[in-house]
């Protein structure tokens, strides 16, 4: 059976070594990056099934080589981080992070987030085929994960464009903030909850800086968010 692929990110011998060791305990295949541009030439070359990457690195950070791999693949990555502040969490979310993780931390708390993030990407990519859905300047096509408006392509987190598909798979139903964090994020999510409302945040401004001609997610306050078309209409 083919192990799980497993890229560490960390400028430190040390913490290298501790999450080396302790994830091929657990059966994983690990391969080590000692700084941001060999990471992105690791990712580039290679493919992983999940990315674990330190933030606080010399030459390249790692909000930086967040942003490179996001630009070519959706590889799950949990960041790694000494500073416990919500803005460093809600920067991780929005440059495509998919959970971020506090040091010093205990192994058995990594390996839950790793198992729960390969849980979710093993279920995304069992979902069968589905429809583009058009709603006048905005398609939204699920199986190239491909958002255009205007007919231009608009950039979208893997965790965006979900959202923002799931959203609008059913216009006008109302998703309740808890219910989205456990469709996208899954049942076993241990972030916070805001989690919702900065990606909601990051699709509005998207939308609207590339010229789409109405807000697609309205917020319903005291209950959560849905999906609105133009002028109102579903």
């Amino acid at each position: 059976m083919k192990k799980v692929q497993v890229l560490v990110v960390d400028d430190e011998w040390n913490m290298r070594n501790l999450l080396r060791i302790y994830l091929a305990k657990n059966g994983f295949e690990v391969t080590e990056a000692k700084n941001g541009n060999e990471a992105v030439a690791l990712s580039t070359q290679q493919s992983f099934d999940l990315i674990i990457l330190d933030i606080m690195m010399p030459d390249m950070d790692g909000w930086e080589v967040c942003r490179k791999i996001r630009e070519k693949k959706d590889t799950p990555i949990i960041m790694l981080t000494a500073r416990n502040e919500t803005k460093d969490k809600v920067k991780g979310l929005q440059i495509g992070a998919d959970d971020y993780l506090v040091k010093p931390f205990e192994p058995e708390e990594l390996l839950a987030r790793v198992f729960a993030l390969l849980r979710r990407a093993s279920i995304t990519e069992m979902i069968p085929a589905r429809r583009m859905l058009v709603y006048h300047d905005l398609s939204i096509d699920p199986e190239g994960r491909q958002v255009l408006i205007q007919g231009n392509t608009v950039d979208f987190t893997p965790k965006e464009f979900d959202l923002l598909f799931s959203l609008a798979s059913q216009p006008g139903r109302v998703f309740s903030r808890e219910v989205l964090l456990e469709n996208i994020w899954g049942h076993d999510f241990l972030g916070d909850i805001r989690t919702v409302d900065t990606h909601v945040k990051n699709i509005r401004e998207k939308a609207r800086n590339a010229g789409l001609s109405f807000n697609p997610i309205h917020t319903v306050w005291g209950v959560g968010y849905k999906f609105q078309g133009i002028d109102g209409r579903k």
